[in-house]
């Protein structure tokens, strides 16, 4: 009787093993489909604040711009007027006219080259989150690297 016993545990325990090894194969990739499905929330979450805080700081650096543009252009219409008038003293005031305009011809020019260069260094990417998907790619294609 003992060696019965002994014969039908062993028996249940192969069977049992099977069942059990497919069962946690099972909630192995049950847990490793949440884990990713989680992963992918989070990297898009982050995507999203991270082009929040980018595009909030640009706001608010173009609402100050603008101030700034909006002060900066009485200063220098009343900074030409002097200079006109001034120059007015020398010479016909049409020619000094022509001359403060010309000034501001290149200025203008010279700030819009200046800009448009600054406007192609400006990326609204989310970098940080773009690198953290490479990694997590990487890790996934090899989880034991």
């Amino acid at each position: 009787m003992a060696h019965d016993t002994a014969h039908d545990t062993a028996r249940a325990t192969r069977g049992g093993g099977r069942g059990t090894d497919e069962r946690s194969v099972g909630s192995l990739f049950a847990e490793v489909t949440s884990d990713v499905q989680t992963l992918v929330r989070q990297e898009a979450e982050l995507a999203k604040t991270e082009v929040k805080e980018e595009m909030g700081r640009a706001g608010k650096a173009a609402g100050m711009m603008g101030g700034a543009g909006f002060a900066g252009w009485m200063v220098v219409l009343f900074l030409s007027f002097a200079g006109l008038f001034a120059l007015g003293n020398v010479m016909d005031l049409g020619w000094a006219g022509l001359i403060v305009a010309g000034v501001w011809a290149v200025i203008g020019a010279t700030l819009y080259l200046l800009g448009r260069g600054s406007l192609r260094r400006f990326s609204p990417k989310p970098t940080k989150t773009m690198e953290s998907l490479k990694e997590d790619a990487a890790w996934v294609r090899h989880p034991t690297a």
